[in-house]
């Protein structure tokens, strides 16, 4: 049984018909292969051997001499005339159009447009941001610590990557982000002759085909792959470039390729490329339809009633670990009672399980305020990583209808699928890949085994002056809670900020009525406040505000301190409950101490907490026992270990799941052409 959420974009057939625009859209045939599976067996041994010793490299040593390069030629661009930079910069353009560039004339584009960043928008690129630049265009991973910049980073490899003339993708994580880091850095493409456009989930099919014919494109990655799937419908049978050359020359479909909206895959530059190419990767897109079924959604709500009547450990079992539900003989022997009388799609013993099994895990595994929200009347997925609504989701495979059926609440029918594709497979089809995140380096090997993208660690500009304190361990929720709403009152009082991160909305809502009893003002940023998130996160650093927020939500923007911040320790973060991967912890301790600012991190766990009762089951409950009668910390090297080991396992098996979405879609593409290969 499937227990992850999987991507689901609604669409109408008649959507897919556009109005003809000239453009080059046959150089985009030629990117339709998918690229090599993953490697098996000996080869999957010598290709993980391979990043190990590509390690060893001394990539940063190397990026850092370049960037001496870009630094000795500050002086020559900033004595010129906004008119003589421009003549440079149109020059640059026309070397990198005709493929003609060496690395000389990649450190004077460099240098170029690092001075015009300074003219334009009065902030001149560090160092390090240089070198972080530098990662970018010979294809790596740039790891560089939260606030370091990495939008303006960017600019100076977009800017190279947009003269080459053949667009280029910036990817980042939501629509705001893409909007706001188009218009703002829009000013330097445009100083150096570039055109800039941004996609957003409303933007119609003429302006989305028109903004990838832009030399720079900002979007999102659902809205960049969702675009290749509409494009992979309309080509129909078309499978390649040869394909669509015999068809217009036969005089079928002669205008296919005019309705494409995007043209080749070529370059793409991935903002908070862990959460877009390791986190959201185990969810494949898929663009579906309708397909009204009466009797299979009133067979849900049936499901969910059987279910409703079944006894825990007696008719059957959780696994925890596996989201999944066991039924037993005497849950079997009780289902065929139940069911006796029903007719129709319940006469096939098969089915029948299997539609008990799926409500028993809507029932047991999918919660409330954790898993999904109800907005609007409808159940709306909450992203576990980003605790942001996903309105544009459902679960597979009836699970949607399972959950729908569970909260008493109109049932959708399941979508018929026209087509899906899963993330890593859709980012392996550019030519060139690289991407930007305060955290690589825990995920370096999947990186590596994935996409083939070294990872390499870009220093701060100034010394972290991040404080890290002892964690602390409770035996109970309860007594976590207490914790926690101690800790904030004390720090309150200080007069210093707090951020508390949570995983669900339920815990935000929980700590939230905690604060209120005891008067305390504070701001909560969830997947139900999300339209709020950027105003609240800009403000989280001001003298005593009090955030509790979901997950990693506010990515992308700044957290500024308040006047005096700084010298009372800066923003005080407490970690509330452990992630499935330590990466995710440290994204949330990123949010302080940027730039050189003070700050202190505390993680305040429990016993209780779901990562450690789902992976380490065991040793937990031996642990509960031995500390059943404490009411403090009980914090010790030991459990400590119990914790990493717990978030080690979750990693592996995130990984494998992730790995497992990749061959199914390598192996849909071989059992059923969704894509040919040259």
């Amino acid at each position: 049984m499937v227990s992850f959420a999987q991507a689901i974009v609604p669409e109408e057939v008649s959507y897919l018909i556009m109005p003809a625009m000239p453009s080059a859209t046959w150089q985009m045939l030629d990117n339709r292969s998918s690229g090599e599976p993953l490697p098996r067996g000996l080869d999957a041994v010598w290709d993980a051997g391979a990043g190990i010793i590509s390690k060893l490299s001394p990539r940063y040593k190397k990026l850092y001499q370049q960037t001496e390069k870009v630094l000795s030629l500050e002086e020559h661009y900033s004595q010129q005339t906004d008119l003589r930079l421009r003549e440079s910069a149109d020059k640059l353009r026309e070397t990198f159009r005709c493929g003609r560039e060496n690395p000389a004339d990649i450190e004077h584009a460099f240098a170029l447009v690092r001075e015009i960043a300074f003219r334009k928008l009065g902030e001149k690129p560090f160092p390090v941001q240089i070198t972080g630049a530098l990662a970018l265009e010979h294809g790596y991973i740039a790891e560089m610590a939260t606030g370091e910049g990495k939008t303006l980073t960017s600019t100076m490899y977009v800017t190279i990557a947009g003269w080459r003339g053949q667009g280029c993708h910036v990817i980042t994580v939501n629509d705001y982000l893409a909007k706001r880091d188009a218009e703002w850095m829009g000013q330097i493409y445009r100083f150096c002759g570039l055109s800039v456009a941004y996609i957003e989930q409303q933007t119609e099919p003429a302006q989305r085909k028109a903004a990838y014919m832009a030399d720079i494109t900002y979007c999102t990655n659902k809205e960049v792959t969702a675009d290749f799937l509409r494009d992979r419908l309309t080509l129909g049978n078309i499978t390649g470039l040869s394909s669509a050359l015999l068809e217009r020359i036969s005089g079928k479909n002669s205008r296919i390729t005019d309705r494409l909206i995007q043209r080749r895959l070529n370059c793409a530059i991935v903002d908070e490329a862990d959460s877009v190419l390791i986190d959201e990767s185990v969810t494949p897109l898929i663009i579906s339809g309708n397909a009204p079924n009466p009797q299979q959604v009133d067979s849900f709500q049936q499901a969910s009633e059987i279910a409703s009547q079944l006894i825990s450990d007696k008719d059957y079992k959780i696994n925890h670990r596996y989201r999944d539900v066991e039924l037993t003989e005497k849950g079997r022997e009780h289902i065929d009672e139940l069911t006796e009388d029903l007719g129709g799609i319940w006469k096939g013993a098969r089915r029948t399980l299997e539609l008990v099994n799926q409500a028993l895990i809507a029932k047991e595994l999918y919660h409330r305020d954790q898993h999904y929200v109800i907005h609007e009347g409808k159940v709306v997925i909450v992203d576990e990583f980003t605790g942001r609504l996903m309105p544009d989701r459902t679960w597979r495979d009836g699970m949607h209808q399972a959950v729908e059926a569970k909260e008493a609440m109109e049932i959708n029918p399941p979508k018929d699928t026209y087509a899906r594709i899963s993330f890593q497979r859709f980012f392996r089809m550019y030519r060139k890949l690289s991407g930007m995140t305060g955290t690589a380096a825990e995920a370096a090997s999947e990186f590596w085994q994935i996409y083939h993208l070294p990872v390499v660690k870009i220093p701060t500009n100034r010394p972290c002056l991040r404080e890290t304190l002892p964690d602390a361990v409770l035996t109970t929720k309860e007594a976590k809670w207490e914790r926690i709403v101690q800790e904030i009152k004390y720090i309150h009082e200080q007069g210093r900020p707090v951020l508390v991160g949570t995983r669900s909305v339920f815990a935000s809502e929980y700590i939230s009525k905690l604060l209120n009893e005891e008067n305390l003002e504070h701001q909560v940023l969830n997947a139900v406040y999300h339209n709020k998130e950027a105003q609240i996160v800009a403000e989280a650093g001001q003298p005593g505000k009090i955030t509790v927020a979901t997950n990693m939500a506010g990515r992308g923007t700044d957290i500024k301190l308040g006047r005096g911040v700084a010298e009372m320790g800066g923003l005080y973060v407490i970690a509330a409950e452990p992630n499935e991967s330590a990466r995710i912890d440290r994204q949330l301790f990123g949010r302080c101490a940027r730039q050189g600012d003070p700050g202190t991190v505390r993680r305040i766990f429990s016993l209780e907490d779901e990562i450690i009762t789902r992976y380490a089951k065991t040793t937990t409950s031996l642990l509960k026992k031995r500390y059943a009668l404490s009411k403090g910390d009980i914090s010790s090297g030991f459990v400590q270990h119990v914790f990493k080991l717990a978030q080690s396992r979750a990693e592996k098996m995130a990984l494998s799941r992730r790995k497992t979405v990749l061959r199914t879609d390598h192996w849909l593409d071989e059992q059923l052409g969704f894509a040919g290969k040259e």
